[in-house]
């Protein structure tokens, strides 16, 4: 049996139409729940599939996970997801990103239905101002604090520093926040139904207060970035379809005005408590 559930993200709504097997995958979006509307940002229908035929553009290789994109040959947007080797299902979009349709392999549905959804979030709010993290976020006092970093670098670790040594302090989300940049520059940070390794699907958010780039070191050290530098922390830590302009210029003009607006800052620390007190004590002001 097919059934339709809606959804709202950082004020952004959409659909999913599956079968009730696959509905019951999606407990981490309950929080997330909401009544139906008909102004969506997407919709995705999930069903069982076979292979699609597309022409690889670019792939992307990530602990184990593989993420292959490329087109068909009326131009529509694919995505392919495999784990180990193996492949878990197809996404094909609409150009605009606005429909699409998850062919599953009856293969690790959870893991293909989770990537399609950010993968469209991502995609179809590119140029509304809102953007996917691959951070950790936490809120003390009513803002959202962000911590950005390489894969390996310690956001979860200087997360839970917080958490340890700051009362007050609320994890938020531990790998896929989203933000949102407002007409008047000011930023909000969202809880999403994505967070990673540690279950964190919180429907939440904050003023975002600022944005850390944590580099490992044999000392505790931040500095405020500016200008180009402030740029260059954040780009890296969002994703998107660079080699499409339209969602590009979405992210470059989303990207700009957190650089501009948001305080950036740069830690050298070690993962002690020592740093996560330096690091708030700095950026709380």
């Amino acid at each position: 049996m097919k059934g339709t559930r809606y959804y709202i993200v950082a004020e952004h709504t959409f659909c999913v139409k599956a079968a009730d097997n696959n509905l019951a995958l999606m407990q981490n979006y309950e929080p997330f729940r909401t009544a139906p509307i008909e102004d969506l940002l997407f919709g995705l229908t999930v069903t069982d599939g076979s292979p699609v035929d597309y022409i690889e553009e670019w792939r992307q290789d990530e602990e184990g996970q593989d993420t292959i994109c490329g087109h068909t040959e009326q131009g529509e947007p694919v995505f392919e997801f495999r784990f180990g080797g193996k492949t878990a299902g197809w996404l094909v979009c609409t150009p605009g990103y606005r429909d699409a349709t998850l062919h599953l392999s009856g293969f690790q549905s959870k893991a293909a239905l989770d990537n399609s959804l950010m993968i469209q979030f991502a995609m179809s709010s590119a140029c509304l101002g809102t953007v996917l993290f691959h951070a950790a976020v936490v809120s003390l006092e009513g803002r959202g604090y962000m911590f950005l970093g390489k894969s390996g670098t310690g956001k979860s670790t200087h997360a839970r520093l917080w958490l340890e040594n700051i009362p007050g302090t609320e994890l938020m989300n531990d790998d896929n926040p989203a933000v949102r940049v407002k007409p008047d520059g000011t930023a909000v940070v969202y809880g999403t139904p994505w967070s990673g390794k540690t279950p964190c699907y919180r429907n939440v958010s904050a003023p975002l207060g600022g944005i850390v780039l944590l580099s490992q070191a044999p000392y505790n050290k931040i500095v405020q970035l500016k200008g180009i530098g402030a740029y260059a922390a954040v780009v890296p830590s969002i994703s998107g379809k660079r080699w499409d302009e339209r969602i590009a210029d979405g992210l470059h003009e989303t990207e700009n005005a957190l650089a501009s607006n948001i305080p950036v800052w740069h830690l050298d620390c070690l993962p002690d408590a020592n740093a996560a007190l330096i690091c708030k004590e700095t950026i709380t002001q």
